[in-house]
Parts: C-alpha cells; sequence; structure tokens
C-alpha cells in the first residue's frame, strides 16, 4: 500500500478528520532505492559521491570491534562437559528446561572470565574487544542526495548536497555516539556547483568490509510524504485516537499512517523494539529525524540485525554533530 494515497486510509485523510493530528505532522520523502547505474550528479544509495579532487577522503580514525580468542584448559573443557552432562541428566529425570546449580553458575562464570561467547568445537573463549585500525580504512560511499529531490529536507545555508559515508565495520558507541553500536558515519554538506573536478575514491581495504555495510547501488525514486509520530510521541489525548480511527481503516497506526518505513529523508522515526529513546543533542535541544537507513530491499544492507539506522540532526544548530540510533 502507498502509505500517502489521498484514499480514506492516509496521514492526510487522517489529518482532514481529525486536525488536531496537524500540528504533529512532519514532511518526509521516501527514496525508494532500487538497482541501478547511478553517477556522481544524481541522488543514490551506494553511487559514486561528487567529492572535489582536492579534498581529502576520509578515513576512519575510530576504535572498531574486533573478536579476541584464548583456548581453555583441558581441565576446565572438562569441568563445562560434566555441568552440561549434569544439566542433560536433570533435565531427562525432571522434564522441562535445563537447570543449573549456584555451585556450577559459579565455575561457568569463572571459567568465561567476563567473555561473551565460547566456541564449542575449538573451545575458546570469544571476547569483543575495541581497537585502533592497524591502518585507517577510507569510509566509503552509502548516501547522496541532492536538495532537489528532498525539498523538506532541511540543508545549511548555502548547500544543495549531502553526502554520507560510513567505515562498513562494527564500532561501540564512537565519539559522541553514545548507546550506539555499529558503522563509523561521516556526514558532509557541500554546494555541488563548487565541485569542478572530481575525486576517485580509494578502494576499501578488504579486511575491514563487514557483510552487510556495503550497499548495492541504487537509483532513487523519491516521493514526499506525510509522516506522523509513533504513539510514544503523540500526546495522551490523540493516542486512542489514532489507534482507534486507524483501526476503523483496517490498518495499524504506526508503519502505515505514521513513522513510515524504508529509506527516508525527514519525517517521524519508529520506535517499535524499544520505548521511546529522547535523542538529545549537546546543547540540550531534541534532535530531529534527518535520515533513515534501511535493512533489506535493493541495497541489501544489514544493519542491527536488519534494522534501521537513524541519522538525528539538531535543529537549533546545524553545525552540531550528528547523533545515530539504530533501530
Amino acid at each position: 500500500m502507498d502509505p500517502d494515497v489521498t484514499g480514506a486510509c492516509s496521514p492526510r485523510t487522517l489529518i482532514e478528520q481529525v486536525p488536531a493530528f496537524a500540528d504533529h505532522a512532519r514532511p518526509a520523502t521516501l527514496l525508494r532505492p532500487s538497482v541501478g547505474t547511478p553517477g556522481p550528479y544524481e541522488s543514490s544509495v551506494g553511487g559514486p559521491l561528487l567529492w572535489p579532487s582536492d579534498e581529502t577522503w576520509p578515513v576512519c580514525r575510530a576504535p572498531h570491534l574486533v573478536q579476541k580468542r584464548d583456548k581453555l584448559s583441558e581441565r576446565d573443557q572438562e569441568l563445562l562437559q560434566d555441568i552440561d552432562s549434569r544439566m542433560n541428566a536433570r533435565r531427562q529425570a525432571r522434564g522441562g528446561a535445563y537447570e543449573v546449580t549456584a555451585e556450577d553458575a559459579e565455575t561457568q562464570r569463572r571459567i568465561m572470565d567476563g567473555a561473551g561467547a565460547l566456541d564449542m568445537t575449538t573451545w575458546e573463549r570469544i571476547r569483543t574487544v575495541s581497537e585502533p585500525h592497524a591502518t585507517p580504512p577510507p569510509m566509503i560511499s552509502v548516501l547522496q542526495l541532492y536538495s532537489r529531490d528532498v525539498p523538506n529536507l532541511p540543508f545549511p545555508t548555502g548547500t544543495d548536497l549531502l553526502q554520507l559515508l560510513w567505515c562498513p565495520d562494527d564500532h561501540a558507541e564512537p565519539q559522541g555516539q553514545h548507546r550506539y553500536w555499529g558503522p563509523n558515519i561521516e556526514v558532509r554538506f557541500r554546494s555541488a556547483a563548487g565541485v569542478t573536478e572530481i575525486l576517485d575514491p580509494p578502494p576499501p581495504l578488504p579486511h575491514e568490509v563487514k557483510n552487510g555495510y556495503v550497499p548495492h547501488p541504487c537509483v532513487l525514486n523519491p516521493v514526499d510524504v506525510i509522516d506522523l509520530p509513533d504513539q510514544d510521541e503523540l500526546p495522551e489525548d490523540l493516542v486512542e485516537t489514532a489507534e482507534t480511527w486507524a483501526e476503523e481503516q483496517g490498518v495499524e497506526y504506526a508503519r502505515t499512517l505514521a513513522t513510515l518505513p524504508g529509506w527516508k529523508a525527514g519525517g517521524w522515526p519508529s520506535w517499535h523494539l524499544t520505548d521511546l529513546v529522547p535523542i538529545d543533542c549537546s546543547c540540550g535541544s531534541r534532535m530531529r529525524l534527518h535520515l533513515t537507513l534501511d535493512s533489506g530491499g535493493a541495497p541489501g544492507l544489514n544493519v542491527g540485525r536488519f534494522g534501521e539506522l537513524r541519522v538525528f540532526t539538531c535543529p537549533s544548530d546545524d553545525s552540531h554533530p550528528v547523533r545515530l540510533n539504530i533501530q
């Protein structure tokens, strides 16, 4: 279903019938990527960027996440196998779930020593740690947007081109990104007219690329829509109205009339996996959703276990750093 058709079930119709929703509506653009061969003078996902030849291509200097392994002693292997045998015996005798005694649980904790996983084929503890890149890898092109294709998205004065790059590897809370785990991102705004010669990007370092973080090149077919907030961001007196109206139309309020899914510029974020997580700027302003990058579909990304990566910007000062969130 097109989420913004002018029919009986659309955000526009809801606003027409319940004008109180107009105060909470935001314009958005669904980018609708499809596999293609975009050029640098087009908006795209994973396409070539209009990058000036006299500007250094960004590299990632943030620590990334790597797995460290260490092998258990033969004695600790035997202890874990004994614990497993005892759990199986209790389960067969009593039925139901596996149970572990307090003494065995303490032995497991000692053996794991804070490691997050155990490879029972090699008997190695696996820890995930942050460490600097041996060689800072070049970031890769993820998204390019010309203002003409996203007329409702705010751009800093004097710019008409947004470019988003990232390091295709996992990072735990890179600088300024509290409670975020994912690719390290760089956002640039520029004037397209100021780029006279284009720089060819450096090739990515193969060992630094994670599956699901390299988008397939896609062209965009943008469509402007009206987006409404999640129930968590609606005034209490409108929540029941929203749900009742949607039920009468035979749809869900969220993701059909509100927090529209997919690659999106502007609009409202969804909180479908968690309760509302306020995203605040260091200046104290509540930040607004700027971009949503989605998993699956033509670009073939996989962020946050097939989720959405969202970029938030400060409405008070566009020079303030962006904030990232995965839902």
